[in-house]
This record gives C-alpha cells, structure tokens and sequence, in this order.
C-alpha cells in the first residue's frame, strides 16, 4: 500500500549535496550551511548557485548563529538581510525559529521576519521543539501566517515524537502543514507517517565520501580533531530514494 505524502523536503549544506537530493527523488531543499550544528544560513553564493540548477523549490534557512534561538538586535538585522538577499537570489522560501526568553514563540520579531520575507514561502524550524508550551506556539506561527512548522514532535527524533505530532496536526487541521523532521529514514517513516498523520517529511539523507585529493597531508585540522578534514559529508541520492520506495511499498 502507498502511504501518500505531499512533500519530501532534503536539507543540504552544498551544491554537490543538492543533485543528489534531487536524484534521490526530493520535491523541496532546505538549503543550509554547518548541517553539523543544526543548519545556519547559506552564503549568498550558494543561494545563487542553488537557485540557478535547482528543479525544485528551495528555502533557505535563516539562522545567524548557533545555540539558542534567542537574538539580539543585531542578529536580527543580520536575519532581515540574509532574507532579503534569499529573495534577491530568487529563492522560493525562508525558514526561520525565533523564541524569547521564556521559550516562547517571540511574535514580534517573527512578524518582522514575514514581512521581510513577502512573497516567499515560510517554513518554522525546529525551533518550536524548544518551547514549553507547543500548542501556544502553534497558535503563534498561525497568526503569522508560516506555511508550516519543521518539527519532531518535542523528542529528539520524529518516530518517538508520532503522539504529539499527531495532536499538533489534528489541532492545526489545514491551517499549518506539520513536517516531521530529525531521525528519519526509509526503516522508519513509514510509522512516522501512519502514526502521526503528517503530510511531508524533513530528511538529510546523510553520507561522506572520500576527498578527490590525490596528496595530501592530515597532520594538521581545520576545526575539531574529531572531524576528518578529507571524508566530505553529502547527501545519499539512495537514502532518498530509499525513503520512496518505503513510502510506495
């Protein structure tokens, strides 16, 4: 039996990654930096490019910083300008999270963020995971006017967030697509799916692959030790693809 599904959105954090997202079969990017600490905002090279050779939509997500979602004054016109260059860049979307301190949804500076963002598609991320009151927050995105919200249901990983993102898509009903996202994977999404009601799902469908260098040296590091500066991470066109096929099974 076909579990039906609307869209299948990939995050990637380069060009290489965006073919094989869409190889793989996805119906929509979300286009990211540093996928490592979550995603952050693309360089306005890699928006271009992405706009440029993609068949599919593709929102940016706009993210200044790691850590929190709470921003400064400063962070926030850093966002209002990194939208404004995804529209200059002709991108189809933005995808944004902002909280306040009592990890609420902060409607004010997420208004402001819309208004910036008129004419493109907006997605809420994962930023609503971090709220203590989910459905207040739901109500929040509403009233802005998000197309959706990316989120795992409160959990660390979507399939054991399935009860609560069945309650956020019964009490949103058509008004707010809830996506399922983090920890999803063609072993799993179809539960995710049947369990929760959801009608598009958030994937990376992760992978490295060897450096194409042939010499080099590997006794030194650009960041961390634990990170090897020569296996490069991409996205698996099959983990995609194999996602799919679950979905058609």
């Amino acid at each position: 039996m076909t579990v039906k599904i609307e869209h299948i959105e990939v995050c990637i954090d380069n060009i290489e990654s965006l073919h094989y997202a869409q190889l793989g079969g996805a119906t929509r990017i979300e286009l990211c930096s540093s996928l490592a600490l979550g995603g952050l905002t693309p360089s306005i090279g890699l928006m271009k490019q992405a706009a440029k050779i993609s068949s599919i939509p593709v929102y940016a997500m706009i993210r200044p910083r790691q850590g929190d979602f709470l921003f400064s004054s400063q962070d926030i016109e850093i966002m209002l300008e990194d939208i404004h260059a995804a529209k200059q860049a002709d991108l189809q979307g933005v995808v944004v999270g902002v909280l306040n301190a009592q990890s609420q949804v902060d409607s004010d500076v997420l208004c402001s963020l819309i208004n910036e963002a008129r004419g493109l598609g907006i997605t809420f991320h994962r930023a609503i995971d971090q709220c203590t009151a989910p459905m207040a927050a739901l109500d929040s995105i509403m009233s802005a006017g998000c197309e959706r919200v990316l989120t795992s249901g409160l959990q660390p990983n979507a399939l054991d967030g399935t009860g609560m993102l069945a309650k956020m898509v019964n009490y949103c009903g058509e008004n707010l697509s809830i996506m399922a996202g983090a920890g999803v994977t063609a072993g799993n999404v179809t539960d995710i799916i049947e369990r929760s009601g959801v009608q598009e799902i958030h994937l990376s469908g992760k992978s490295t692959r060897p450096s194409k260098m042939l010499q080099y040296t590997n006794q030194i590091h650009m960041g961390s030790s634990d990170v090897d500066d020569f296996s490069i991470p991409v996205t698996s066109a099959e983990r995609i693809a194999a996602v799919i096929r679950s979905l058609e099974q």
